[in-house]
C-alpha cells in the first residue's frame, strides 16, 4: 500500500506494544480472578457468610494486591506513551470514538484505585460492604468495556482489510 493511496499501513496504527498489551491484560485478568474468587469464597464460605475468613480469602488478596501494582504500573507507562499520542489522533474521524472510551477506562481506572485504597487503609466498617460492592462493579465493568473495545477494534481491522470496491 502507498500512501497515495490514501491507505494506512499496518504499522502506523495505534496500537498498544507487546509488553504494554501483555502487562494489561495479564494483570487485568489477574484483578478480575483473584477479586471474583475473593467474593465467591468470602460470601459463601468465608466472613461474608458469617464464618471465620476462608483461609483463601488472604491469598486472594495477595494475588489481587500484587496485580494491582502491576495494572498500575502499566496505566503508568500507558499515561506516559499510548495516552497521549491517541489524544493528538482523535481528529481523524476513524479514531473520534476513542476518545470516549479511553476516557472512562482512565477514569474506571482511577476510581478502582482509590476505592480499593479507601477499603485497604481507610473504610470504616459500616461503609466497607458498599464501598467493596462499588469497587467490584467498576473492576467487571471495566473489564468488559475492555473487551467491548477489543471486539470493537477487531471488527474495524477486518473491515480495513477488505478491498475497497471499485
Amino acid at each position: 500500500m502507498s500512501r497515495s493511496s490514501g491507505a494506512t499501513p499496518r504499522h502506523s496504527h495505534h496500537r498498544l506494544v507487546r509488553w504494554h498489551r501483555i502487562a494489561l491484560y495479564a494483570s487485568g485478568v489477574a484483578l478480575l480472578l483473584s477479586g471474583g474468587i475473593w467474593l465467591a469464597v468470602h460470601y459463601s464460605v468465608g466472613a461474608g457468610a458469617g464464618e471465620l475468613p476462608h483461609p483463601l480469602e488472604a491469598w486472594c488478596m495477595r494475588v489481587h494486591g500484587l496485580a494491582a501494582f502491576c495494572g498500575l504500573f502499566t496505566l503508568g507507562a500507558l499515561a506516559a506513551t499510548h495516552i497521549p499520542q491517541g489524544w493528538r489522533l482523535v481528529h481523524r474521524r476513524r479514531w473520534s470514538g476513542q476518545r470516549r472510551t479511553g476516557l472512562m477506562l482512565c477514569a474506571a481506572g482511577a476510581a478502582l484505585a482509590l476505592t480499593g485504597y479507601a477499603l485497604y487503609y481507610f473504610a470504616p466498617e459500616g461503609v466497607r460492604p458498599a464501598l467493596g460492592w462499588a469497587h467490584a462493579v467498576v473492576g467487571v465493568s471495566m473489564a468488559c468495556l475492555l473487551q467491548h473495545h477489543r471486539r470493537g477494534q477487531r471488527e474495524r481491522d477486518e473491515a480495513a482489510a477488505r478491498p475497497e470496491p471499485r
